[in-house]
């Protein structure tokens, strides 16, 4: 088990402390929520200060317990009915062109909140007809009629987030499963072809260089799209505790051997988030002229697995 940081997890910035205090009154102002400030994100201040941020639908409790998560694990409250045109108008203040949605698991809910994220994404639209939109969005326990109301909709990226290697989910994702998270990729894009698909991952829980590639052919055979990397960073020392502190180089290799196993857009480094820099993720997505997704498969050269172990 890792005790101390090391040097490289400081990050130093230029803020822009106006915006910071802008986009915090527009949140609170509107009773809204944001994965920012729920779950603790290293990047919190540097995405206020750009007047972005990932907006947290149905509330800041979650019915999920997994040990990883900064989100209170409480009984949900009922759903504002509101929240859906209040993003929207929060949005079109903070100027964004390109809006990321997630939201707490909210397995309490017929639809597991799925015509909540339909709602929010319709009025959106409706406000900001050129913005671009993706769904960071729960398992939905597994059901494709839930996933197909949201995926039908006009969003840019469907994001589920398989956060962990298999062996893990026992203990840090108890009340998770591992095929479903990638059965949600899967079917995403059989209902609808075209739609660009993302998943993410945290290392420093306990995992394997060998372990690590498994996960990444997983989402690959997935049909997985874009993949963001990043470094767990315990939220309190109630929750599990970081077992290896990655360094860049080894950050850099996992993104090459995502590329090299197909991963079409991969972003890789000790802050990185799912939902962080997204608009400039997306761009990195190469499409062929019918509008699928164009990847380009390479063999890994198996003498690399296990070189930072």
């Amino acid at each position: 088990m890792s005790n101390s940081k090391p040097d490289w997890l400081k990050k130093r910035l230029s803020l822009n402390y106006n915006n910071i205090k802008e986009v915090k009154k527009l949140v609170d102002a509107s009773n809204l929520h944001t994965v920012c400030q729920s779950a603790k994100c290293p990047n919190i201040f540097e995405c206020f200060s750009k007047k972005c941020a990932t907006f947290m639908l149905m509330g800041n409790r979650c019915l999920r317990n997994c040990a990883f998560c900064g989100i209170s694990h409480k009984h949900p409250l009922p759903l504002d009915e509101n929240e859906p045109r209040n993003v929207a108008i929060a949005a079109s203040k903070m100027g964004l062109r390109y809006v990321v949605l997630t939201s707490v698991t909210r397995d309490d809910l017929t639809d597991c909140g799925a015509e909540h994220f339909v709602k929010t994404i319709r009025e959106i639209k409706k406000m900001i007809p050129s913005c671009q939109i993706e769904c960071l969005i729960p398992d939905l326990k597994g059901n494709k009629n839930h996933l197909r109301k949201i995926v039908s909709q006009p969003i840019n990226v469907l994001n589920h987030n398989i956060e962990t290697i298999k062996k893990n989910y026992p203990q840090i994702r108890p009340t998770a499963n591992y095929h479903t998270s990638l059965n949600i990729l899967k079917e995403a894009k059989k209902i609808k072809k075209d739609i660009t698909t993302k998943s993410g991952f945290m290392v420093g829980l306990g995992e394997t260089m060998e372990e690590l590639k498994v996960l990444l052919e997983d989402l690959n055979k997935a049909d997985c799209d874009m993949v963001t990397i990043g470094q767990y960073l315990s939220p309190s020392l109630e929750h599990i505790a970081v077992k290896k502190y990655y360094s860049s180089k080894e950050f850099e290799y996992l993104e090459k051997l995502a590329k090299e196993i197909g991963i079409q857009s991969v972003t890789s480094g000790i802050f990185v988030r799912s939902s962080f820099n997204a608009a400039l993720m997306l761009k990195g997505i190469g499409k062929t002229t019918n509008g699928n997704i164009k990847k380009v498969y390479k063999p890994v050269q198996e003498q690399r697995d296990t070189r930072f172990v």
